[in-house]
């Protein structure tokens, strides 16, 4: 079913216990089952939200759902349990529902709705809440959570714009969280993923016999986020015949099902992503500008990886707390493997990192991954490494190739030849470098390229404002070798 995430059962009943833990295996949904009082402890010392399957316990039910408020709680029992539980149990927030029968459909319903719930927060509880749900402290992550601290308690339509992977779901969910919507459900889907004559079936919902296999009445996206947020990530892969349908609903705030003629208010708010160029889409005729205009209320730029590398060991803390339920074992990375990952320029952004966690729970278990763990595209060497590393001919080779190379890939020797045979009118607006005269003393050839290539640097970072993978773009090299150059010669980015 796609649930993310760890279960937890909690029940003395053994029989409804084993049956429950044979079904998530089915559903292939981790799991973790128990009824000691030590469940309780291994609970309050996990920080994430998880779901917890409640049956017959020592503790009540109240007491737990005060205690956890952060997790997600289901009642194992029959109907007439609800009866029995107090008024305080009854209106908790993260009370989802009763699982009056053992049933897969059933279950998986419960799921679902604990997989959008998120714990409801007071408005003095913000900043707390920004910490939790978005990680990182680096001045583009700071940015970023001013932004949603200033749009998610109004009702205003947000664009999210940023490069795949970067966890653009992740801080729709957190102006969910902190927004007026917070108690109604998250609906995402992805517009590029669903076939276009499927599309508006899933937005909108359908009518029984409304085309060939609709045998009953369905739901669409917008009814299920009634009340809620819904979002629509990669908006910019939507056909442009649905856009026209999304723009009418957006100005009406109504629609109708696929088939139907029943016009149904659309009471959510609207949170869109894409990681395309929309302006340049609307250019081209591939994006509606008006449609644009009612999503880009309040646009967010979600900075990539790679400019908030500081964040980098928070993120590896927050992931491997996510995979230890999973994989069952333990796993830290040592402060050299942590700058070897910060010297990447990461363009799979946090996907890529946290595909490189679990990747790591798989091949170093229970260790301290060390820099030679990793993949070799991962690993650079340390600062104290580049200072014991001599300037040897490869260096001088590097140094000559990306100085003094032309625009058009000739060096300079060969640009002097055909620029000596061309006439005047074929000259330059601007005169070529000149190399300085060799003198009868001598010269240091290698520190005078040196002391070039460290000036090319600084210039280049100055006018690129410190990023290094624009100043490497400058400089017509790979990033990765801009990043070792800098840290050979002690260079920081912030010049």
């Amino acid at each position: 079913m796609g649930f993310n995430g760890c279960v937890l059962i909690m029940d003395q009943n053994q029989e409804r216990r084993s049956r429950l833990e044979a079904i998530l295996s089915f559903m292939q949904v981790a799991w973790r089952s128990g009824s000691r009082a030590d469940d309780l402890a291994w609970l309050e010392s996990q920080p994430q939200n998880l779901t917890v399957l409640v049956g017959d316990i020592e503790a009540s039910l109240s007491q737990l759902l005060n205690r956890f408020p952060h997790h997600a709680f289901i009642s194992l029992g029959h109907i007439d349990h609800i009866d029995k539980l107090d008024k305080q149990a009854a209106e908790a927030d993260n009370l989802l529902g009763t699982l009056s029968e053992l049933t897969y459909g059933e279950l998986t319903g419960l799921l679902t709705q604990a997989q959008h719930w998120q714990p409801v927060r007071q408005s003095g509880e913000w900043d707390e809440g920004l910490q939790q749900l978005l990680i990182g402290d680096s001045a583009p992550m700071q940015a970023v959570k001013t932004l949603i601290r200033q749009v998610a308690a109004k009702p205003a339509n947000v664009l999210l714009l940023g490069e795949s992977g970067t966890g653009k779901e992740v801080i729709a969910r957190a102006i969910h969280a902190l927004s007026a919507q917070a108690k109604g459900p998250f609906v995402p889907i992805n517009c590029g993923a669903i076939p276009a004559e499927l599309l508006e079936s899933e937005l909108f919902g359908h009518e029984k016999g409304a085309f060939t296999g609709a045998v009953s009445s369905r739901k669409g996206r917008f009814e299920l986020a009634e009340g809620g947020t819904l979002f629509l990530d990669e908006i910019g892969d939507m056909p442009l015949p649905m856009q026209v349908k999304l723009l009418r609903v957006l100005q009406e705030r109504t629609f109708e099902r696929v088939g139907g003629t029943r016009s149904i208010s659309a009471r959510v708010r609207i949170v869109a992503a894409t990681h395309r160029d929309l302006e340049q889409m609307i250019h081209e005729q591939r994006f509606r500008e008006d449609l644009y205009y009612r999503l880009n209320v309040f646009p967010v730029e979600v900075p990539a990886l790679r400019r908030r590398q500081d964040d980098i060991p928070a993120l590896l803390n927050e992931l491997i707390a996510r995979h230890r339920v999973t994989h069952g074992a333990e796993l830290s990375f040592s402060p050299d493997a942590i700058a070897s990952l910060q010297a990447w320029h990461w363009p799979g952004n946090v996907r890529e990192l946290s595909n490189l966690v679990e990747r790591m729970f798989i091949l170093c278990p229970n260790r301290v991954v060390q820099p030679q763990d990793l993949p070799a595209k991962y690993r650079f060497p340390t600062d104290a490494q580049l200072a014991d590393k001599p300037f040897d001919e490869l260096d001088e080779r590097d140094a000559l190739s990306s100085i003094f190379q032309t625009h058009d890939g000739a060096t300079e020797d060969e640009a002097d030849f055909f620029d000596f045979q061309a006439t005047d009118d074929m000259a330059p607006e601007e005169p070529e470098p000149v190399a300085p005269s060799l003198s009868p003393e001598g010269i240091n050839l290698k520190a005078m390229l040196a002391n070039i290539e460290m000036d090319m640097i600084g210039q280049a970072l100055e006018v690129n404002e410190g990023i290094v993978a624009r100043a490497a773009e400058h400089l017509g090299m790979r990033r990765t070798t801009l990043v070792e150059k800098m840290k050979k010669y002690g260079i920081n980015r912030e010049l």
